[in-house]
């Protein structure tokens, strides 16, 4: 795929070749189902920090929904089937499950929108398989809250991730060039919808130019 900085396109085209682009519209408010208190702890460390690469934080509450970026634990599928609730989340839940459990899948991410097509809630399920129980927490985490700042295309990172690990230290950062496309993303400038392709060439120049002033002040 495109290199991102050059140009971000790719990354908000959908399979029917459609540009789409949305942002969070609200400030971000994590709640967390099915992990221990000392997992919580660096879950939510780690939500915060890949959240403030917008130049927001997060927030105790949202007025319309009380927390609005959930996030739900479980070993098999079939356990959230019996969640309280949680069919009232998504428009088709038994169509999901079955699709989750057909697919083998271990992971899987949706959205709500408000009336100006914004994201105003997202979900997180996470299904513990081998794969991800060896993953350290907060790379799980940077990963997922990342992948679930903006609507990317399906496949956006397929060949490359945009999450790396610090070998001397074993800390999960997002690469700089992807942090710089949200971050620009973000500008109040800048619509929180678009559906116009010239939008991503927008994004590109301000990523461009916050990489280029980080690295002159290092």
């Amino acid at each position: 795929m495109t290199d991102i900085l050059q140009d971000p396109t790719p990354f908000f085209t959908q399979q029917d070749g459609s540009y789409r682009f949305a942002r969070w519209g609200r400030s971000i408010v994590p709640v967390v189902f099915g992990v221990d208190d000392d997992s919580l702890t660096h879950l939510k460390d780690a939500i915060a920090q890949t959240v403030a690469i917008t130049g927001g934080r997060l927030e105790e509450t949202d007025p319309e929904l009380g927390a609005n970026f959930m996030w739900f634990f479980c070993q098999e599928w079939v356990e959230l089937e019996a969640v309280p609730n949680l069919d009232k989340l998504f428009p088709d839940f038994a169509g999901v499950m079955a699709g989750l459990k057909a697919k083998g899948v271990n992971q899987y991410r949706s959205f709500a929108f408000d009336a100006d097509g914004a994201i105003k809630m997202g979900i997180v399920l996470l299904r513990m398989d081998k794969v991800l129980s060896k993953m350290p927490i907060q790379t799980l985490a940077t990963s997922e809250t990342f992948q679930s700042l903006l609507v990317w295309a399906e496949g956006a990172f397929a060949s490359d991730a945009p999450i790396a690990v610090i070998k001397e230290n074993g800390i999960c950062i997002v690469k700089p060039e992807y942090a710089a496309v949200v971050r620009a993303a973000y500008d109040p400038a800048l619509p929180a919808v678009a559906q116009d392709a010239s939008h991503a060439l927008r994004v590109a120049s301000r990523a461009q130019l916050l990489l280029r002033d980080l690295n002159d002040e290092s």
